[in-house]
């Protein structure tokens, strides 16, 4: 995300009603080092630069599970504030930002597929007109995705999202507590399943 689309995301964060701490930070590549100190209304002082490191790969995880850039912006606004009231060291937000981004999303799926199928059983229709089949049947391949995802074990899912969101091994390891060698094994467990989760509900639709 360039400069100018995280000062405008920043300030979209602030206009919903979370005041902007102060505070001064050092950034450390991906991550941010400083002080977790309260600032106003018990919002740590970080916050905000931790905000503006972090914000497009945050919302780039949420978005790999939700396909929606709203909905995943939503997801990043709501774990930040949770950062924002947590003693979590800065040198882990990223970690730490990542997984509550995929956890969050992952839930919003399955709340997602809920709805959905309470829907089918109310009746509620849907249309699709021959115009538009290649746009369905893309978005239900996403959707079969998802909801393959959301299936799996949920260190797995999130293993698999924060690897492919662009976390190194080692970010991976410290953010689910793994050793550094068993990340490459759990993500390929993860693959192999999500493959398997397709296949078997692929072959009984």
């Amino acid at each position: 995300m360039a400069p100018g689309r995280v000062t405008a995301a920043a300030a979209a964060w602030s206009a919903r009603g979370h005041h902007r701490p102060t505070g001064r930070t050092v950034r450390k590549g991906d991550g941010v080092v400083g002080s977790a100190a309260a600032g106003r209304d018990g919002i740590r002082a970080d916050l905000e630069q931790v905000f503006r490191a972090c914000y497009p790969r945050i919302v780039g995880v949420a978005a790999r599970v939700l396909g929606s850039r709203a909905e995943a912006e939503d997801v990043a606004q709501e774990v930040f504030l949770a950062f924002g009231r947590s003693s979590v060291p800065a040198g882990q937000a990223v970690g730490w930002l990542s997984v509550a981004a995929a956890h969050t999303a992952l839930n919003q799926v399955r709340s997602r597929r809920r709805r959905t199928a309470r829907e089918q059983v109310a009746g509620a229709p849907e249309t699709v007109g021959p115009d538009i089949a290649e746009a369905v049947v893309t978005r239900d391949e996403r959707r079969r995705v998802r909801a393959a995802l959301d299936r799996l074990p949920r260190r797995q899912a999130v293993a698999l999202l924060l690897r492919h969101s662009g976390l190194s091994y080692a970010e991976v390891a410290a953010a689910l507590d793994l050793s550094p060698g068993s990340v490459g094994t759990t993500v390929r467990r993860a693959e192999s399943a999500l493959r398997e989760e397709l296949n078997r509900h692929a072959s009984s639709e």
